[in-house]
């Protein structure tokens, strides 16, 4: 901050915490906006989750490294029959996750609610691919 204060020698002191104030705020990251996506929520293995709907393979959560903020948020209501155990414990079901993503990076960044659904709704929607096992 120092640097760029300096960096405007001819400038008040309040017109250099006017072009600074300017500059901070032109640089925040605009509003995020809450997304409703429905889809594959699977969970093969300890800490690795992401979500596939129609649009993309999303990334929740990986082992060791990346988990979106809001993971407690993650729908507890998939019951026995609508989870497929496919590793133990772990393994896939349905679910819509009201989310904030980075559609660069394919990433959920921040789950704010969601609910899970019948296996059936993902499996004859004709927009989801067909889960991989």
């Amino acid at each position: 901050m120092q640097y760029i204060v300096n960096w405007l020698p001819n400038l008040t002191t309040m017109q250099k915490i006017g072009w600074v104030t300017l500059a901070l705020i032109s640089t925040t990251l605009p509003a995020q906006a809450t997304e409703l996506r429905c889809g594959w929520l699977h969970n093969p293995t300890p800490a690795n989750w992401w979500l596939t709907d129609k649009d993309a393979s999303w990334t929740i959560g990986s082992q060791g490294g990346y988990q979106a903020q809001g993971m407690e948020n993650i729908p507890e209501g998939l019951s026995a029959e609508q989870f497929v155990r496919t590793n133990g414990y772990y393994g896939y079901g349905c679910a819509c996750l009201e989310v904030v993503t980075d559609s660069e990076r394919q990433r959920i960044v921040r789950i704010e609610g969601g609910e899970a659904l019948e296996l059936s709704v993902c499996s004859t929607d004709p927009d989801l691919p067909a889960v991989r096992r």
